[in-house]
């Protein structure tokens, strides 16, 4: 994927979108050159926080046991992305359309994107900034949803476009909200 058609993704229902559409990577290669080093930005990051500043910033925490969380982090987001490709495909005939799983899971693998890139945030030992890093994330995850929904599904009008991208939305923040329990209960489990 390339990263400068993200601007065009959050600012048109067609141009960045169609250009995805356009070139039609497979699932494998979308999955393995794509959604494999992005979704390890998170992890390294927090390994990289608790390196440089764990004691001062987060509760002290061995790196045996930083790694543990960062590998269960890393194979929990691994398997988010084709399981929401599945419940996008499903949540398609919400407005009578069906997407291809091949789409769904590339709208998947480029939704998360700016969630995937908040973390870059832990190199400054700031709560309030990863705070508002993580918020500023999730809205413009949130924008590329809706503006991707319309392309994905080939859809007619814009109340089906808000429809639909409500709903996926919804399980986005699902999703992401037992990835954010995930972390914090192995964080939990590591630091007691």
């Amino acid at each position: 994927m390339n990263m400068m058609m993200f601007p065009k993704m959050l600012s048109s229902h067609d141009e960045g979108w169609k250009w995805l559409a356009d070139i039609h990577p497979s699932v494998a290669r979308v999955f393995a050159l794509y959604v494999v080093p992005m979704a390890m930005i998170p992890p390294a990051m927090v390994l990289y926080a608790v390196s440089a500043y764990g004691d001062r910033f987060l509760t002290p925490i061995s790196m045996r046991n930083a790694w543990a969380m960062a590998i269960l982090f890393y194979a929990c987001e691994l398997l988010a992305v084709p399981v929401m490709a599945a419940v996008i495909q499903r949540l398609g005939s919400i407005v009578d359309a069906r997407p291809t799983y091949h789409d769904a899971f590339a709208f998947s693998a480029a939704v998360p994107t700016p969630l995937w890139l908040s973390p870059l945030a832990l190199f400054v030992p700031s709560l309030p900034l990863m705070g508002m890093a993580m918020t500023v994330a999730l809205f413009i995850s949130g924008v590329l949803i809706y503006r991707g929904s319309y392309q994905l599904c080939h859809l007619s009008s814009e109340s089906q476009s808000k429809i639909l991208s409500g709903a996926i939305l919804a399980a986005g923040l699902v999703g992401w909200v037992s990835l954010m329990i995930i972390a914090f209960v192995s964080w939990g489990w590591v630091v007691s």
